[in-house]
């Protein structure tokens, strides 16, 4: 049990290496709906199409798409995401992959977005990472922890 406790808990910190660098910014985001697989209307769910542009030590623009599903509850819904990055982060050119899980549970957030593993092309080549995002006052800003070899 405590070998396990240590790889889920230890081991990802680990593949960040000693020195994980940071890139802050801001992007622009546009949303757009696409046809839904399940249309039932209990199932509350919807697609959608995200278009970003990113600012600040990572420029690049992403295209992806989101599966969103709500619920019954106030405040509750929950989404995953996946979105293709190619531009240049701290200057070294190439494209990656970002993966999100997100949930809101009666108003509380909860946001993970990681580098798919494995996807980094390029000079991106071997990026491992994980992405905050904050928005404040309408404005959308990132975070993002990462490390290449």
């Amino acid at each position: 049990m405590r070998s396990l406790l240590f790889a889920l808990l230890i081991l990802p910190l680990a593949s960040f290496g000693a020195n994980p660098m940071h890139a802050t910014g801001s992007f622009d985001v546009k949303i757009s709906p696409l046809a839904a697989y399940n249309t039932e209307a209990a199932a509350m769910m919807a697609r959608m199409a995200i278009d970003k542009q990113f600012h600040g030590d990572l420029e690049a623009v992403s295209k992806g798409e989101m599966i969103s599903a709500g619920s019954p509850a106030k405040g509750s819904a929950g989404y995953v995401a996946i979105e293709h990055v190619t531009g240049k982060l701290a200057g070294r050119s190439g494209s990656f992959t970002l993966q999100h899980n997100a949930t809101m549970t009666r108003g509380e957030p909860y946001l993970n977005i990681i580098v798919v593993p494995d996807s980094g092309t390029g000079e991106l080549q071997g990026l491992v990472g994980k992405m905050v995002v904050n928005i404040a006052d309408g404005k959308h800003s990132y975070d993002f922890e990462y490390s290449l070899p």
